[in-house]
């Protein structure tokens, strides 16, 4: 008896282990970065080239994915075919565009840039996502 508790404890603890492990495997991060303390980011100067490299490549154009154009200020506060991406003032976790950039959004195909793109285009640094919090808190401007 104590030799089938030991085999049905040590099967439990394998199949936690692995549901554990597949559920770590490639989720999103636990906490957003923090904005960054640098006062008067404005998109042309610091927001713009984050973008032109790491979202223009798909997000600009006639053919811009979901309609959204990252490569003006205009096209990134006027969003997606599905509304804003940015709520100037408001860069927490419910910021669409902050989700996506930070791999938090819950659905993977939102994370921005997709892992494993075809352009070979990295996830943006902490640092980066620090700075587009920034810009969004203190107006998107």
């Amino acid at each position: 008896m104590k030799t089938m508790k030991k085999v049905a404890t040590l099967a439990l603890a394998a199949v936690l282990g692995m549901v554990l492990t597949a559920a770590a495997d490639d989720t999103a991060p636990t906490a957003l970065p923090p904005a960054s303390t640098k006062a008067g980011v404005t998109y042309t100067t610091d927001i713009k080239p984050i973008f032109d490299a790491s979202c223009v490549k798909c997000h600009s154009g006639d053919r811009a994915k979901a309609r959204l154009h990252m490569d003006t200020l205009d096209g990134v506060l006027k969003g997606t075919k599905e509304g804003p991406i940015v709520k100037p003032g408001d860069s927490s976790t419910n910021s669409f565009i902050i989700q996506a950039v930070a791999h938090t959004a819950k659905d993977h195909d939102s994370w921005m840039p997709p892992l494993n793109n075809k352009a070979g285009i990295k996830p943006l640094t902490a640092d980066e996502i620090g700075l587009i919090r920034a810009w969004i808190d203190q107006g998107a401007k």
